[in-house]
């Protein structure tokens, strides 16, 4: 079967793209491994000791930049739907982050504790239709947020992904009162042609 002409662009998109090449020789499960390792560099939140939440995690890239910065006295716990291949140093989760069960056992693991940083790089599957992708993705963030006011730990770090949509600034802006500092960022690995943009929020205030 001929391949679409869609699908043709996206594998000619691949084989040129630089950070596509690069994983394979880092050991990288995405490329989006350097979306994160691009906003540490930028903002320096993931500190050796650290316990780090990653909600969306499959395949695990954002862990491996994650496990490496906070080194072994800290701790990354990765949650997704999907499975995942064990991460040396990482305690995996499967299952919907929504869920009391996970919500339970992820406090179990922490032992009382609250995290330092909480990530999400979750994404909807994009349907084209703008106002449900914007629902969509706004839903995730609101999911994600909720996981920090329960779980961050007061001056913690919360880094997700947002895009660019016309009701996102209003989410964007119900972050202001709650942390000290925050950011919007754009990475190098994200593509320019994608509405994706990462909201760095820092100082989380209870």
């Amino acid at each position: 079967m001929a391949k679409s002409a869609s699908s043709n662009r996206w594998l000619e998109r691949q084989s040129q793209d630089k950070f596509v090449k690069q994983r394979l020789k880092d050991g990288f499960r995405s490329r989006s491994a350097y979306k994160l390792r691009d906003i540490n560099a930028r903002f320096k939140v993931l500190r050796k000791g650290a316990t780090v939440l990653d909600l969306g995690a499959a395949p695990g890239g954002w862990a491996q930049v994650a496990m490496s910065a906070v080194g072994k006295k800290g701790g990354v716990l990765a949650i997704d739907l999907l499975d995942m291949d064990a991460l040396q140093g990482a305690v995996l989760i499967k299952g919907d982050c929504k869920d009391e069960k996970i919500m339970a056992q992820i406090s179990e693991e922490l032992q009382g504790r609250k995290a330092d940083v909480i990530l999400s790089d979750m994404a909807p599957n994009m349907s084209g239709i703008m106002l449900q992708d914007e629902a969509a993705s706004l839903a995730l963030a609101e999911t994600a947020l909720s996981f920090a006011l329960e779980l961050l730990k007061e001056r913690g770090t919360f880094i997700l992904k947002l895009f660019e949509y016309p009701d996102t600034n209003f989410f964007y802006e119900g972050l202001i009162p709650l942390f000290g500092k925050v950011s919007r960022y754009k990475p190098e690995a994200s593509r320019a042609k994608s509405r994706e943009f990462y909201v760095v929020a820092q100082r989380f205030s209870i």
